[in-house]
């Protein structure tokens, strides 16, 4: 059984289809990407899987409960944590607090700990800037901020939406060898990312999204000798 599924999938806005009946799934311990152009659906789709929008109909299920209908907040209590596009920290409140609210819905205050420590072996910078104001930290920084506070709730399932975003080469670099080392610690990871190329040399398999609809699905090595996927996407002739 498949940790997510989802199946024939509608979203509107207004009365503008963005999502035409979406149907993919991620499995345990996976890494997914979904790539394809602005605008193709992406990000409604994380935001509609995780709550924040509403479906005009289709199904999702988590671990084969059905939360199509699901709040935001009980959705995180389940074990799914998203990474919205843009970091959205708190930037008044400092590192450390930022991190705690995403540990809002854990009651063990050692576990929580324990995440804690996790989180900055993997973020070190975190650590050292914990009680600095998070609307001063570097866009790379904040990045890292957002991820962490993410996994500060334990998720089973991480989805993150364009976390390369605005970083230069080498902070993306970095960003992926978490998004790695997460991935092998044991959670399952649904990527949205612009950068097709970083996103298919980390993810198992890929979803390709044109304009509210699936056009491809394959193994992450198939797409990327895809001639079509290459030329669309990652800027080869």
């Amino acid at each position: 059984m498949a940790m997510l599924n989802v199946k024939d999938l509608r979203v509107n806005y207004g009365v503008i289809p963005a999502l035409k009946g979406i149907s993919f799934e991620v499995n345990e311990g996976e890494v997914i990407a979904l790539i394809g152009a602005n605008g193709a659906g992406k990000t409604t789709i994380l935001h509609t899987v995780t709550g924040l929008v509403e479906a005009v109909s289709g199904t999702i299920e988590f671990e084969g409960t059905d939360i199509t209908k699901v709040p935001a907040h009980k959705i995180v209590a389940m074990g799914m944590a998203h990474v919205p596009e843009g970091r959205r920290v708190f930037p008044d409140m400092t590192v450390y607090q930022n991190l705690m609210l995403g540990a809002y819905t854990r009651k063990d205050a050692a576990e929580k700990q324990q995440t804690l420590e996790s989180v900055y072996d993997h973020f070190p910078r975190l650590k050292e800037r914990a009680k600095q104001q998070a609307g001063t930290l570097s866009g790379g920084e904040q990045q890292m901020l957002a991820m962490g506070r993410a996994l500060m709730s334990k998720p089973k399932l991480l989805l993150m939406d364009e976390p390369s975003m605005g970083l230069s080469p080498i902070l993306v670099s970095e960003i992926f060898t978490i998004i790695e080392e997460v991935s092998r610690e044991g959670t399952t990871v649904l990527l949205v990312e612009q950068n097709a190329r970083k996103a298919l040399s980390i993810a198992d398999r890929a979803y390709v999204l044109e304009t509210g609809s699936i056009t491809l699905t394959g193994s992450a090595k198939e797409l990327l000798s895809n001639d079509n996927i290459r030329k669309a996407y990652l800027g080869e002739a």
